[in-house]
This record gives structure tokens, sequence and C-alpha cells, in this order.
């Protein structure tokens, strides 16, 4: 069985710059993108919408990860072909497909993706930006990427140039409970990952682990906040 839910929220600012679109076959298999348009580039909720376009529009239907390394590559061109001289837009993107009892992802920037394996905490994507570079060089822990000086310093992003790097995983779903939830930063920043589980814990399906996770966030964002959204999947194993 599959279950989704999703939202967007412009939260402080005058646009929203995030897209999240899926494409649904055969009731189970799926493709579901979330992407966060850069916002000191200019252009940012087109080239979120032209990199969702494509890839919903495009996949095959199957969960593969060289495929959809390609199809994230492709999103990529369309949002390099978009930009101007006045105009250098870009996007990040975190996507999921699932089909054949196996979820593959891909992504590229700080838009995030959680996999929670029976209401645990199994994986989640690391960030390409400055911050992340700063855990991974031990100057910061991974809770402090979320406040950091330099958390919005995407080093990686759909539009940047032609030879894109796309990071990938997949995992086989056996038996048992499956939850995703891919999240722009807008959205990370304030719901912390042992809440995710404690709300996932509790929540009847994935639209009510979203509205949990977003009563946290109202809770803590200042008035300028950014645009923040998010997707909820949940796979319920044979």
């Amino acid at each position: 069985m599959l279950d989704i839910a999703t939202y967007t929220d412009t939260g402080g600012r005058t646009r929203n710059e995030d897209t999240v679109r899926y494409a649904l076959r055969d009731g189970d298999r799926l493709c579901l993108i979330l992407a966060d348009g850069l916002g000191g580039h200019g252009g940012g909720e087109l080239a979120s919408s032209a990199a969702a376009e494509c890839v919903c529009t495009l996949w095959d239907g199957r969960a593969d990860a060289e495929g959809l390394r390609s199809l994230v590559r492709e999103a990529n061109r369309r949002v390099l072909a978009l930009q101007t001289p006045q105009c250098a837009m870009k996007t990040t993107a975190a996507v999921l497909t699932l089909a054949g009892g196996r979820a593959v992802w891909a992504h590229a920037g700080d838009s995030r993706l959680y996999y929670f394996q029976d209401g645990r905490l199994a994986f989640q994507t690391r960030d390409h930006s400055a911050a992340q570079l700063g855990v991974l060089l031990g100057d910061i822990t991974p809770d402090q990427i979320r406040f950091h000086q330099d958390r919005s310093r995407v080093l990686r992003a759909l539009g940047q140039d032609d030879e894109l790097t796309v990071e990938t995983g997949q995992r086989e779903l056996g038996p048992g409970s499956h939850a995703f939830l891919l999240c722009s930063d807008g959205f990370w920043e304030y719901v912390l990952e042992q809440e995710m589980a404690l709300d996932l814990a509790k929540a009847a399906g994935p639209g009510d682990w979203l509205e949990r996770m977003r009563r946290r966030l109202k809770e803590r964002i200042p008035a300028d906040n950014d645009n923040n959204t998010a997707a909820a999947v949940w796979v319920d194993g044979e």
C-alpha cells in the first residue's frame, strides 16, 4: 500500500520558489520531486517548476539509479536552457522513485530526503552545502547546520553547470513499514529528526504526520521565514 501527502507554504516571503510534484502509475509506482529555487539568483520559481515538470513528465515508471541520475541531469539542462545573462536561475532537487519493492532517490543541493524504517530513522541525505562541508571537516556538528552562517551557501544545484553531479541511493523495501519525507530547508531547519520520528509514531497517515510537524514549525519560525515545503510517503511492505 502507498499513501502520499504534500504541502507547500510561501511563509513570510512575497513569492513561493518551492515546487512539489509527483507522478503515480499503476497505483504503486511513484516519482516524487521537491525542488527549491535559489532566491539569490532570480527566477527560482521558474527553475523549480521546470525541473519538477521535466522529471515527472519524462519518468519511465522505473526505480533505477542510473535512469534517475540521467533524468535529473536532463532537468538540469532544462534549467540551464531557461537562463539568461540577467537571470542565472538555479534550483535544488530531491527526487524519490518507488517501483517493484524498491526505493531509489537522487538529490542535488540542500533539500533533504529522510527514510524511516519501522518508525526509526534509517537514512538521510547529506546537504551539498558549505555548512555540510563543515561537518565533514569536523568543524561543526550536524545539528549546527540548521542555523550556521553558511547554511544557505549551496554548492551543488540544477542550473549550476553542464556537468552536474547527482548523488543517488536506494533501498529494497521488505516487510514492515516505510516512511519517506522530502523537505526544503525552510522546513527541516525548524523540525528536528527526533521530532520527525516522534510525530511519525503518533500519526494516522502521511497527511497527519506533515500536519504535526508543521505545528512545530509554526511555533518557531520568524515572521520573514523562508518558503517551506514537504512531502510524505508511507509504504506498507508485505
